[in-house]
């Protein structure tokens, strides 16, 4: 006779990518600290015991939901700059594209994740700083590589990587204006002219 089989428990009847996107979300709209994991338990649907269980504390939530921002950043940009067409459309369509995400909110423009609420975090989290630095050194390798294979394309005689640099920076600036309530024109014209100092003037 074959023993009956001991229950394992009751089934996880959560799913952790739309869980980790709702903890996300929280602690976009309302930073790191001022987060409560009640806050969290709320908007993921989850109680606290089964948040600890499935993705461990608070701090280890916030880890969880930056690095898969940062990862769908990077692969995001890497899309945008692979696809085949002239540097100065590609760069056009990273800064529009950048633009309208930024300006995405239920009450307010929200901005970049990591810039909103993990430099803050990076400080006093080498953890944090580590995603913001790797996730920015990315975004900058990525402009560089396309920089240095359409070379023909740039404006003037800075590197690659200079101007990479510059580009990167852009995209900073563009989430930071966002969440402090410029204009959607406003952030396209400064997308605008990122890319004309970089490519140079439209003949």
């Amino acid at each position: 006779m074959v023993p009956a089989t001991k229950p394992r428990g009751r089934p996880r009847r959560y799913d952790p990518d739309t869980a980790l996107e709702h903890a996300r979300d929280t602690f976009w709209r309302t930073g790191y600290a001022a987060t409560s994991m009640d806050d969290l338990a709320a908007a993921m649907g989850m109680n606290r015991p089964s948040i600890y269980a499935g993705f461990g504390d608070k701090r280890a939530l916030y880890l969880a939901a930056a690095a898969r921002y940062a990862a769908d950043s990077r692969a995001m940009l890497a899309a945008e700059l692979a696809k085949p067409r002239s540097l100065r459309a590609g760069l056009r369509a990273v800064y529009r594209r950048a633009t309208a995400f930024y300006l995405l909110g239920d009450d307010a423009p929200r901005g970049c994740f990591l810039v909103g609420t993990a430099v803050t975090e990076a400080r006093r989290d080498a953890d944090v700083r580590a995603i913001v630095d790797t996730t920015f050194q990315a975004f900058t390798e990525l402009f560089a590589d396309r920089f240095g294979r359409d070379a023909r394309e740039l404006s003037g005689s800075a590197s690659p990587f200079a101007l990479a640099e510059i580009a990167t920076a852009a995209l900073i600036t563009l989430a930071v204006r966002a969440r402090a309530g410029a204009s959607r024109e406003v952030l396209e014209a400064l997308g605008a002219a990122t890319v004309q100092v970089i490519c140079g003037e439209t003949a």
